[in-house]
């Protein structure tokens, strides 16, 4: 087809019908740290390359920009039906908050995490995020099984974040 054709031509997803946008959901949770505040912040908001196999995932993080109060980074996996890609705004909030707006192939994001201190050298970690659906990718999976996705990875990151820590413990103790 010349190409003065698809010029012409309305812009259309293929597949079948379009959808209407679905609502915003909001999924919560929270989870501790045996680390103390200052230490859970600075690990959880120091974006790497190697955070996906913490979080014991598969995909490709960059780190496009990174300033004391805002990091960008980009996510690139492969999934089910495709590549995931997933563009993240982080606005750093210390000592115990920060703020990221992402977009990508399959979601949006807007997601509050916040930290507070708890006895015995302990962190709580609070999570917020107001997930939208993109055109591309239809509806929100359901609630229940993308929190427990969430939690199941913030476990992960978790234990790495405590063996830092014990670890971090062990170099002062030799010095």
């Amino acid at each position: 087809m010349p190409r003065e054709a698809y010029a012409s031509r309305p812009f259309r997803c293929t597949g079948g019908p379009t959808k209407p946008f679905s609502a915003p959901r909001v999924y919560e949770f929270h989870t501790r740290f045996r680390a103390p505040l200052p230490f859970a912040f600075t690990w959880c908001t120091d974006f790497t390359p190697e955070d996906p196999e913490l979080r014991g995932e598969k995909f490709t993080r960059r780190i496009l920009e990174r300033r004391p109060r805002r990091v960008v980074l980009e996510d690139l996996g492969e999934g089910p039906t495709g590549w995931v890609w997933s563009h993240y705004e982080v606005t750093l909030r210390p000592p115990r908050r920060w703020h990221a707006e992402a977009i990508g192939s399959h979601r949006t994001w807007a997601i509050d995490y916040e930290l507070s201190e708890r006895p015995g050298e302990s962190t709580e970690l609070w999570f917020r995020g107001v997930r939208r659906a993109t055109a591309l990718a239809g509806n929100n999976p359901p609630k229940a099984r993308l929190e427990r996705e969430l939690r199941h990875m913030w476990r992960n990151l978790g234990r790495a974040l405590e063996r830092d820590y014990r670890a971090s413990l062990k170099r002062r103790k030799k010095r």
